[in-house]
């Protein structure tokens, strides 16, 4: 992995823009920043990203590897009822397991990975119920990379598998003729990420309507309403399931009147508790870090604490060998895990040290893309740089 200098492509905001990207220079308070061809405030191609085609392949294998693993943890917690440790009531548990149980599909996730030493992918977590950066690493990167690096290849087929996979949920709700789309409309990324997501459900054959979640009823018998008293029988929501069910309607979600993408299992692998639950289960994987739910097994090591449900890096505390990194936020009240410390790749550049997060999307169980985000902490935040890639043959 090499941090190439790049020639920024004339006019680029505009062309970002042109494909509904048009959170490119927002600052760290969600403000548009003034930008030109040579000024970069979030997303950057000033530089980009080298890999080697076995170094994707690597990243592709560990991937596909952890999707197994994080079912097979999912299929544990279910099991075992093992939903306490998460932070999850048990009338909540009992949903989860219906909607595991009936095979309720998925859409899509991202692994975050470092590397270490010997370049092996090692998981920091799994974002399995909102990422976002789903514009910037499916079409954003891939039009920069037709522009500037024509004859490299990139680590991309994102685009492609979502309009696949919702043509496979359009068969699987083959009596739903409306799939309703919500989100946070003050979030100018949320709504982005979501006209995107809506645009590739059309191409899959499907008829959209989008809703401020605000704006989302509820008839006190488990159905939810739009503005227009249409009734919600299919939702994808870019809205924390946590958020959702500590809402006033989460005793109606229990109901089960109302199918959603992602669906309720997917709170299992969005809770954090999933890493040391996965370390229960495989040992000294060679994909993971060390990580427990107990303090004490961490005591004079290095390591991460970190909250059960925890987004952008909030409330995220490093033990490190230089001294204690701490980020503040609002969570935290839920518990913590703890995980074994292993910073991320550190590039040298002109502007000081960069830390690289390396992104493995997932749609339909199958690798499908690669994101590169790097910032000037160790610890990744959503202002962290978006940073185009490519690959070359060996």
């Amino acid at each position: 992995m090499q941090r190439i200098r790049q020639i920024p492509r004339r006019g680029w905001p505009a062309r970002l823009e042109s494909i509904g990207f048009h959170f490119h220079s927002l600052d760290e308070h969600d403000v548009p920043q003034a930008v030109d061809d040579h000024t970069f405030v979030y997303w950057r191609e000033d530089h980009a990203y080298q890999f080697s085609s076995e170094e994707v392949e690597r990243i592709y294998a560990a991937a596909l590897e952890l999707n197994q693993r994080c079912l097979d943890a999912v299929e544990h917690v279910i099991t075992k009822r093992d939903f306490a440790r998460l932070g999850i009531a048990a009338p909540m548990g009992d949903w989860i397991t219906q909607s595991w149980e009936r095979d309720d599909p998925t859409l899509y996730g991202r692994f975050d990975f470092t590397l270490d030493a010997l370049g092996t992918p090692k998981m920091f977590e799994y974002n399995a119920d909102t990422p976002t950066s789903i514009i910037e690493a499916s079409l954003a990167q891939w039009f920069w990379k037709q522009d500037v690096r024509p004859e490299a290849d990139q680590f991309n087929s994102l685009h492609e598998a979502l309009i696949e996979r919702w043509r496979a949920l359009r068969a699987h709700y083959r009596d739903i003729d409306l799939l309703h789309f919500a989100c946070m409309f003050d979030s100018q990324e949320d709504v982005c990420n979501v006209e995107y997501l809506m645009d590739t459900a059309v191409q899959a054959g499907w008829s959209v309507k989008l809703i401020a979640m605000q704006d989302i009823g509820n008839d006190g018998c488990g159905q939810f309403i739009d503005l227009e008293g249409r009734v919600i029988r299919l939702m994808f929501k870019l809205y924390p399931w946590e958020w959702l069910a500590g809402s006033d309607y989460g005793g109606e979600l229990l109901k089960d009147r109302c199918a959603w993408v992602e669906p309720p299992w997917k709170m299992i692998l969005a809770n954090k508790g999933i890493l040391p639950i996965l370390w229960e289960l495989f040992p000294h994987h060679p994909n993971l870090l060390e990580a427990s739910f107990d303090a004490a097994r961490f005591v004079g090591r290095p390591h991460a604490k970190k909250p059960l449900l925890s987004r952008e890096g909030a409330n995220v505390t490093l033990m490190t060998p230089d001294g204690v990194i701490e980020r503040g936020g609002d969570y935290g009240a839920e518990g913590f895990v703890y995980q074994d410390y292993m910073p991320c790749p550190r590039i040298g550049t002109a502007e000081g040290e960069r830390f690289v997060t390396l992104g493995a999307w997932i749609v339909d169980d199958t690798p499908v893309g690669l994101c590169v985000r790097e910032q000037a902490s160790l610890i990744a935040s959503n202002t962290s740089w978006f940073v185009p890639h490519y690959f070359v043959a060996e």
